[in-house]
């Protein structure tokens, strides 16, 4: 056992151990027997067991062959398994799955989340490293602010439900996790021209946070700012609402 936990460290794996954060995961879901549950990254199967017991169906999408191999002969016959890249997977060759509960790769966090808001689902169960997931929820001005405070928030609502001690997984990660509950919005929370344009140019004022707007607005985009609204502000200061009206104003200038 201790052999294949090594190697499964030396490919970046860190599998929960801990069965009372298992049992918080299911219960911060609220599954109902009629559920479809999408998992990214199985491992051995820790969630994916209890996980079965509750809902109509697991998708369980694992890219490791050899954990592959060793979970195939052991799952329920309510879980499908599947060999694949989930950054690369489309979701749409999958049935319909109504939550995501997954202990996630850290190493995919940004891309898997962000592929995630492609797709209809009513709820998510996510782990992050704690560092990921504080920015995840960011508020304008503090340190952790960030391109994925703003894309998070524009597409869904997001909270960190509790703490999880790096002691709870085998190997041991180097630093803490969250849970983190994801639920897409009905609507944007604001409206922007093109979508796009928008994050490409949060994006770019991201790349350069330490700059004022009419700066990096006249390096990027070469047009006059000298009415340009939030100017002399710098992009770390602004909400995601205002980033949204920026952009607008940029793309009307430039379309």
């Amino acid at each position: 056992m201790l052999s294949f936990f090594m190697k499964r460290k030396n490919l970046g794996q860190h599998f929960l151990v801990d069965t009372k954060i298992i049992d918080n995961e299911i219960r911060f879901a609220q599954l109902q027997k009629k559920d479809v549950v999408l998992e990214i990254g199985p491992g051995k199967g820790a969630l994916t067991f209890p996980l079965s017991k509750s809902v109509s169906k697991v998708i369980a999408i694992e890219k490791d062959l050899e954990l592959v191999n060793y979970l195939k002969n052991n799952l329920p016959k309510n879980v499908m398994l599947i060999h694949a890249d989930a950054v690369k997977y489309d979701f749409h060759k999958l049935p319909n799955f109504s939550k995501i509960v997954s202990n996630l790769p850290y190493q995919i966090s940004s891309p898997i989340t962000f592929k995630f808001f492609d797709y209809s689902f009513e709820k998510a169960i996510l782990m992050y490293q704690k560092e990921f997931a504080e920015r995840m929820v960011a508020s304008p001005g503090s340190k952790d602010y960030s391109r994925l405070s703003v894309g998070v928030y524009y597409h869904v609502h997001c909270r960190i439900l509790r703490y999880v001690s790096k002691q709870a997984f085998n190997p041991k990660p180097l630093i803490d996790s969250c849970l983190v509950e994801i639920i897409p919005r009905k609507n944007p929370p604001f409206i922007v021209n093109d979508y796009a344009f928008f994050f490409d140019m949060v994006n770019k004022f991201f790349n350069h946070r330490r700059k004022k707007i009419k700066t990096i607005i006249k390096s990027e985009y070469n047009i006059e700012t000298s009415d340009i609204s939030f100017r002399d502000y710098r992009v770390e200061t602004l909400t995601p609402e205002q980033i949204g009206s920026l952009s607008n104003e940029i793309f009307q200038r430039i379309k």
